[in-house]
């Protein structure tokens, strides 16, 4: 197998794109990145920093993205919101792999249209989900002990102080902007719960309860049809982190509660943490990461053209490992009084 061509990553200058630069480097250190941004000083700052890489100056509103005629990649990823889809197209023109995180599943019809359209041309990862799928994968590596799974609770704090940078902080006020109503599975049914049924209490890693509320996110459909289970709710809070809490930085923190039946028959039902003191920034950028290196072929069978989602594509438990690399915790969690 040749060398491949460089991994054109669309906002790589940014937290998300320059923390999944950083991963693709340490993994496959002989992987060319093309660090492309708006700030060609920001950019170039980061390539520099990766050894390997070049950087490129982007312009999202043209079709060609600004880019030289003569430009080569093996994949295009958008670690930012690209609101007229040209990163799409660009990689969908050339055959290329194309991986996205920031439609949500309020965005999401256009890129999923489009996806269907040049569906034979070549595969897109629809990575939108929290943290880049990487909550999702450790749910299922949890659900792995069961043989029926009934409920699916996923109950998220996102620090106040940990929205990942201007480009996090515009995708979370857009998508509160589309709607304020919550998606959750409900007796097997995709239901939208406004009002008094989104709201819930979330509780963070050091078990203090913040509140929160349902939302619309890909993580509940993805679950759903993955396991089975007929009720599956995200609830999601903002505000301070039990790693801010007791002194440090913001920290990262997503219980996620299972119910259903063991693969004798008897109830079964388990309560996980997924803790990282830094922030949800390195579980994004894992997710990311973990996206190119499938959509490439470095990890895994060659990944056929289509839209495909993170449960589709990645090992839960190879997943797991790669998070407990970047610093993340996935113990157990106290059931609740």
């Amino acid at each position: 197998m040749g060398q491949p061509e460089s991994v054109l990553i669309l906002g790589g200058s940014g937290q998300a794109g320059s923390g999944a630069a950083a991963l693709l480097r340490r993994w496959h250190p002989a992987l060319p990145l093309t660090i492309a941004g708006r700030d060609i000083g920001r950019a170039q700052q980061v390539a520099d920093g990766l050894g390997g890489a070049t950087a490129a100056t982007i312009d999202l509103r043209r079709g060609d993205l600004g880019l030289p005629a003569d430009g080569a990649y093996s994949a295009v990823v958008a670690a930012l919101w690209d609101d007229h889809l040209h990163g799409l197209r660009y990689a969908q023109h050339r055959g290329l792999p194309y991986l996205s995180v920031s439609s949500g599943l309020v965005d999401i019809a256009p890129e999923v249209v489009a996806g269907a359209q040049g569906a034979s041309l070549a595969p897109i990862l629809v990575a939108s989900h929290f943290c880049a799928g990487t909550v999702v994968l450790a749910a299922l590596h949890s659900a792995r002990q069961f043989d029926r799974i009934d409920t699916i609770r996923v109950s998220a704090v996102l620090d106040e102080l940990d929205t990942g940078g201007p480009a996090g902080t515009a995708d979370l006020h857009r998508w509160s902007t589309a709607t304020s109503a919550g998606l959750v599975r409900r007796d097997g049914v995709f239901t939208w719960v406004t009002g008094a049924d989104t709201q819930a209490d979330v509780r963070g890693g050091d078990g203090t309860a913040l509140p929160g509320q349902s939302i619309a996110i890909l993580d509940v459909p993805s679950l759903a049809l993955t396991t089975g289970a007929p009720d599956v709710r995200f609830d999601f809070a903002v505000g301070t982190s039990a790693g801010r809490r007791h002194g440090g930085p913001p920290s990262f923190e997503v219980r996620i509660d299972l119910e259903g039946a063991d693969r004798g028959g008897a109830p079964l039902r388990t309560s996980r943490l997924l803790v990282h003191p830094a922030g949800q920034r390195p579980l994004t950028a894992t997710g990311i990461a973990l996206g190119v290196e499938r959509l490439l072929g470095l990890r895994g069978e060659p990944v056929t053209p289509g839209i495909h989602t993170p449960e589709a594509l990645l090992d839960p438990a190879y997943a797991v490992d790669r998070m407990a690399e970047s610093g993340a915790a996935f113990t157990v969690a106290p059931h609740d009084s």
